[in-house]
């Protein structure tokens, strides 16, 4: 047969992932001659041989369980006459503008050496391959080689120097490699300094609180199912309300406690590991879990073990473990050993640490499925650093993000890197460590940023940091605007559709608090098309707090004062209800408001489920909670049209909410009738302006679409009535998702102001 020669080309996250032995050992199978090597856009493999169309589809067929193909192709080229197969090194100026992979959860082939007594790596904690183990958390600059990583401290012994060399080991430049002889080490101490013997085991058991160092950051660690020592972290941490993650020893476990879809077991048991919050099989106590864990909800967040210190230590007596982010509360993540000494003394019994460095912290990612799709949370480990796919070209653009649940984002090329999860800007720790890993963030993606596109809110610190940066032009993006292009820029969409986004706050184009929008727009320029009726605010975001005094104002301010009032939010004072009553009659200190998510806490403040909230989205979530089946009825409303603009009425609906509760309603049922109509009010919104505007697309971005039942309420009906529905794919529909809008619309910005000035 006559011998050929082909050129393939892969790109996408093609590099630190095994690409190039996969590829060898094909090759050798298949008696193919040529090479492979690394490029700054891939992966290109010189092929020579009788089967070459083969050859290429087994690699499309077979990759490496970390790669992530984007393109690839084949071109026959002329034949050059070659003997054997090779693995050409590539020079460090052209892998400085690959893809890295984010940290992956430990591999089959690895758990079964930490088991192994006849293994040298047997219970080490650091174990890992080509195919899993740190990845972004260990980088501090590109390329990705061992030198330029938290590793470089570590020499290879000559054992694991054989392995990183051998194209045939699965350890073949797996740069965090590492064995007891070489490698990083565990060490347990108590709260006096003194070094133990395990990693931590044995304490746990008896009931002990750990604070063990992961991938990403600290954990705080304690037995699951020992009802004291969970409310001793609850205590101690003085976390008041907030749900726990847990980690489950196995997928048997969580299905011992958990409704399990496949979906969800897919999500829990992929690379990324994520928490998947999970609906429980019945209340924590039926189950014989410690109410403890998450009060007041019929949900879980849970996740499995994904380093090899996690598998050691669920691996005997012990089935599920708190794991739950190690931070004092509103500050960042805690990653280094002395910090996590410092800050936590008095919270946790024993460290367990380890003198790898992690440079990126990385907080775990939180997702749910919604409409039967994975709906994230929060999207950090185990997906940052991985790129979005955009479908066209943008110039280098920063997107800043906002203050809470703070995210960025760089453009390159055809994608998106959106950075991890960095909390609530207003803390000051928090912002420090914003400000370095928008720098080291920039160095990992190898781009600088010649734009910024930042929030119209004039007292976010990140609106503050990008207007500061003198190197860059800056372009202010409207809070809800953002939402909508992060959207239309995920799904791919360049026309105008009508977006519904629904959050707790976003400053508006007239100064109010905007949240339950009607936009008619697309990445350039939107128009405001319908919105929630502006209701009074006493105390303006702070009332956030309060939702009790939300309800007490909004009943005010639509049915006016009634003395009946202060029995139904029987949490407010005398004093405080005629301070409020006073501030909504005479318009001080009160600010306009058309959020959506302050409409969920007046509601959860009204029926008594939450009138004080300590952990953001609490009142929503725990009036979510309550719904326990379906329910079609739904209280009244109004739409009424205003100029130009669709205006929601929601007099009738707080009317008929006060009215079952005289009427003695259960809370279940109220809950129930209010979700239904938040959801009938968008179809009827929508409906009614998608006539107006001549469209059949709409799409839903906001926090209050991580609202389950109110999603999975929705979207069916809207597609019924004939709508193409868009949703968030890849990152969270809430501010997580902010910085992708605000840089793709800033693109769009200066694109437009450059071409208007030629």
């Amino acid at each position: 047969m006559t011998l050929q020669a082909a050129v393939i080309r892969f790109t996408g996250v093609v590099q630190g992932v095994g690409f190039r032995p996969f590829v060898y050992r094909i090759a050798l199978e298949m008696k193919i001659a040529g090479w492979v090597i690394n490029t700054s856009e891939g992966v290109t493999i010189h092929a020579e041989g009788t089967n070459l169309r083969d050859f290429y589809q087994r690699l499309i067929a077979e990759l490496p369980p970390l790669a992530r193909v984007y393109e690839h192709s084949f071109t026959e080229v002329e034949h050059q006459g070659y003997q054997e197969f090779e693995i050409r090194r590539s020079s460090n100026s052209s892998e400085r503008d690959v893809l890295i992979a984010p940290d992956v959860a430990t591999c089959s082939a690895c758990q079964k050496e930490i088991f192994s007594s006849m293994e040298r790596r047997h219970n080490y904690a650091f174990t890992n391959c080509t195919n899993c183990g740190p990845r972004y958390t260990i980088i501090f600059d590109v390329p990705y080689d061992r030198p330029n990583t938290t590793m470089s401290q570590f020499p290879m012994c000559p054992k694991c120097k054989a392995e990183y060399n051998d194209p045939l080991d699965r350890r073949f430049h797996a740069q965090p490699i590492a064995c007891p002889v070489c490698g990083p080490g565990i060490v347990l101490q108590d709260s006096a300094g003194g070094k133990l013997n395990g990693f931590g085991l044995e304490q746990l058991k008896a009931g002990k609180i750990l604070a063990i160092k992961g991938l990403g950051g600290f954990h705080l660690a304690c037995n699951a199912l020992d009802d004291n020592a969970v409310s001793n972290l609850r205590n101690r941490k003085l976390r008041e309300s907030k749900p726990f993650a847990v980690m489950a020893k196995n997928i048997a476990v969580i299905r011992r406690y958990c409704e399990v879809s496949e979906l969800e077991e897919k999500l829990l048991t992929s690379s990324a590991a994520p928490i998947v919050i999970l609906k429980t099989k019945g209340t924590l106590q039926e189950l014989g879990l410690p109410q403890s864990l998450a009060p007041k909800l019929t949900t879980l967040g849970v996740m499995l073990p994904y380093t090899p210190l996690h598998h050691l230590l669920l691996g005997e007596d012990l089935d599920l473990l708190v794991m739950t982010s190690a931070n004092v509360s509103g500050h960042p993540l805690i990653f280094h050993n002395e910090e996590a000494i410092a800050k936590l003394m008095g919270i946790c019994d024993y460290w367990v640490l380890h003198n790898r460095e992690i440079y990126h912290p990385c907080d775990d990612s939180v997702i749910k499925v919604i409409n039967n799709s994975p709906v994230f949370f929060r999207r950090a480990r185990g997906y940052v650093p991985l790129p979005i796919d955009l479908g066209k070209e943008y110039p280098p653009v920063l997107g800043i993000g906002g203050d809470i649940k703070n995210t960025f984002c760089l453009l390159k090329h055809n994608q998106a890197f959106v950075s991890q999860h960095g909390g609530d800007l207003s803390n000051y720790n928090n912002y420090q460590q914003f400000m370095r890993a928008v720098d080291s963030f920039q160095r990992v993606v190898a781009t600088t940023p010649a734009v910024v596109g930042y929030d119209l809110h004039p007292e976010y610190h990140s609106s503050k940091y990008a207007l500061g940066r003198e190197d860059l032009q800056s372009v202010g993006v409207q809070h809800h605007h953002a939402h909508l292009a992060a959207c239309l820029a995920e799904n791919k969409v360049e026309h105008k559709v009508l977006g519904v986004i629904c959050d707790g706050t976003g400053y508006g184009l007239d100064g109010a608090i905007w949240g339950f929008e009607f936009l008619w727009g697309d990445k350039q320029e939107f128009r405001r098309v319908g919105h929630l009726e502006y209701l009074p605010l006493p105390g303006g975001d702070a009332a956030s707090k309060r939702p009790a005094r939300i309800a007490l104002a909004y009943l005010i301010h639509l049915l006016g004062y009634q003395d009946s009032f202060q029995t139904t939010l029987s949490g407010l004072s005398q004093e405080e209800v005629q301070i409020i009553k006073h501030q909504v009659q005479k318009g001080l200190n009160t600010f306009q408001t058309s959020s959506c998510g302050r409409l969920f806490d007046a509601v959860a403040a009204l029926t008594g489920i939450c009138t004080e909230v300590n952990y953001e989205g609490q009142a929503a979530i725990e009036l979510e909670a309550v719904i326990k089946r379906e329910f079609t009825g739904c209280y009244p409303f109004e739409l009424e049209c205003i100029g130009p603009e669709l205006i929601l009425r929601v007099k009738s609906l707080f009317a008929a909410i006060i009215e079952d509760l005289a009427h003695g309603t259960c809370v279940e049922d109220i809950a129930v009738k209010f979700h239904n109509t938040v959801g009938e009010m968008i179809l009827a919104a929508v409906k009614h302006l998608g006539v107006k505007l001549g469209t059949n697309q709409t799409l839903v971005s906001g926090g209050v679409f991580q609202n389950k039942y109110l999603a999975e309420y929705l979207v069916p009906r809207l597609e019924d009535a004939g709508f193409t529905v868009y949703q968030h794919q890849e990152l969270s529909p809430g501010d997580g998702g902010l910085c992708l809008g605000q840089a793709v619309i800033a693109s769009e910005v200066m694109n437009n102001v450059y071409s208007d000035s030629r």
